[in-house]
């Protein structure tokens, strides 16, 4: 049979508290390792659990981590023959010295206490001690969105002593960069983690003096997906949207008006739910450039049709204006009658530089055609095809149905160069 034997129990043997182990009662610990000497150099090393949340609109983050400091107290040293160090809760904490680290442009911060304290203190014979919490703390996090949310941000975990200068406590990263661990399992949802790393510098005070300070960087790049999804392509469907009125005809009113003040109220309430999720700075993001160009684009296919609305009104109250003035074509001597057709191309117009007066146009045409008198005598024929021809032109020009033939051209090449140099800036 085997014969177990039990772990040695101290508790049993020592007799006394760990307080007079420990030689708590003998010394004054509020006052740091070494007072008077040389700076006690205060060994840290962080593991991060965890990036809760980032806040644009609050401009901070969320961080919970196991805040571990390293140093040596003599006055914490106690015999040992197994050379084995004592493992304590956050209960001897509040009897010993231990450093003031705090968190600089900390908001929020507060020590896990479920179910009890998350402190731990590791005391080793010669002295050597490990102060052990876990910490969440959010802090301020300086973003920059010109870019947004094509943006990569990086912030910055700062850690610094409160009441002790460099030339009391030396505060430094205890094995460099790998003194940060992260867990793998780290993900955000709109952020890509990109780096952890760490730096430290001195920082100081006017009124006391330098301090170490000790950063903890790392760099967040935004996924584009979501916002490709919910603003950009939201955002080029209503401008192609409104591209649809120039097929509509010119006289269905109602259809392209109604067409043109959805998207402009669609592109407004986008544009307003994008502002809303974000801090109000004072410098324009790249979104901003991209949605208040599609408005533009959008706002112009409005003015499009008011254009062309208003030049069929002129072009409808000019034929009105001709038909009162010459109501009859027969009894004028020396005049010819031609028919022109609204709609009419430059090669029409060219056409009539050569008209004479021997040619003859047929009377049986759609009512809808402008009636033009044209009365031509020998002694003024040139001077009357001059005239001809500017007029041609002018009406060329107030064509309401070229308008609409050139913008399904114009818009959509211009929308689509835009594009091209958004994008090439931007990604």
């Amino acid at each position: 049979s085997h014969i177990y034997k039990k772990n040695h129990d101290v508790t049993k043997t020592w007799k006394g508290k760990t307080e007079q182990l420990l030689r708590v009662d003998d010394h004054d610990f509020t006052m740091r390792p070494a007072f008077g000497g040389p700076a006690i150099p205060v060994g840290v090393d962080v593991q991060v659990e965890s990036l809760d949340s980032i806040s644009e609109v609050d401009m901070d983050f969320t961080m919970t981590l196991y805040l571990r400091h390293y140093w040596k107290d003599e006055r914490l040293s106690f015999p040992s023959t197994t050379n084995k160090s004592m493992t304590f809760d956050g209960r001897l904490v509040k009897k010993i010295w231990v450093p003031d680290v705090f968190f600089v442009h900390s908001k929020r911060s507060f020590i896990h206490d479920t179910t009890t304290d998350n402190i731990m203190l590791r005391v080793f014979p010669d002295g050597h001690v490990l102060y052990s919490m876990r910490i969440t703390v959010t802090a301020m996090c300086n973003m920059d969105f010109s870019r947004f949310p094509l943006d990569s941000q990086t912030c910055s975990l700062e850690l610094e002593s409160y009441a002790y200068t460099d030339e009391d406590l030396m505060l430094y990263w205890k094995n460099g960069n790998e003194s940060l661990k992260t867990d793998e399992k780290i993900s955000l949802s709109q952020f890509l983690i990109q780096k952890f790393h760490t730096t430290s510098r001195l920082a100081f005070y006017s009124s006391t003096g330098w301090y170490n300070r000790l950063y903890i960087n790392f760099t967040l790049h935004r996924h584009i997906f979501f916002f490709l999804l919910q603003t950009y392509f939201p955002a080029t469907l209503m401008v192609m949207l409104s591209w649809v009125s120039f097929w509509i005809d010119h006289r269905a009113v109602p259809a392209r008006v109604s067409l043109g003040i959805t998207t402009v109220l669609t592109m407004s309430t986008i544009i307003t739910g994008v502002n809303a999720s974000m801090p109000r700075v004072s410098y324009i993001k790249a979104v901003d450039i991209y949605l208040w160009v599609s408005f533009v684009f959008v706002f112009l296919s409005v003015l499009e049709y008011a254009a062309v609305n208003y030049l069929t009104t002129v072009q409808e109250r000019k034929e009105r204006k001709l038909r009162e003035r010459f109501p009859c074509t027969c009894g004028i001597p020396h005049s010819k009658t031609m028919m022109l057709d609204g709609n009419y191309s430059e090669s029409d117009a060219n056409s009539l530089a050569g008209y004479t007066r021997n040619q003859v146009v047929p009377e049986e045409e759609n009512q809808e055609r402008m009636v033009v008198h044209l009365a031509m005598s020998n002694e003024s024929n040139s001077s009357r095809k001059r005239g001809l021809k500017g007029h041609v032109g002018l009406r060329i020009i107030q064509n309401s149905h070229a308008i609409d033939k050139y913008s399904r051209l114009i818009f959509p090449g211009t929308y689509i160069f835009f594009n091209l140099i958004y994008w090439s800036v931007f990604s």
